[in-house]
């Protein structure tokens, strides 16, 4: 198992998603008050190393169409995710 390091505004990205069904990307923005620009470049990163993933499915983020898709987490980080959460608290 590898062990999952994230920064703090990741951490807070990741506590605002819902595990079991996921988070609308505008409920994120609204939750971690994280400003547009550097929000989309954050879950960008956590979908690029595979953390996260979003519906419709789209390779790569923009300010708009964060607000319009649903960020999850991905299953098979899950169990590391809830573990790097649990070391931060």
């Amino acid at each position: 198992m590898k062990k999952i390091k994230l920064s703090g505004k990741e951490i807070a990205v990741v506590r605002a998603i819902d595990f079991a069904t996921g988070t609308p990307g505008s409920e994120i923005f609204d939750r971690t008050r994280i400003e547009i620009e550097e929000l989309t470049g954050i879950i960008n990163g956590l979908m690029d190393v595979g953390f996260v993933e979003c519906t419709p499915h789209l390779e790569n983020l923009t300010e708009e169409s964060l607000l319009k898709v649903t960020v999850e987490v991905n299953p098979g980080y899950a169990h590391e995710l809830k573990a790097a959460l649990i070391l931060h608290l």
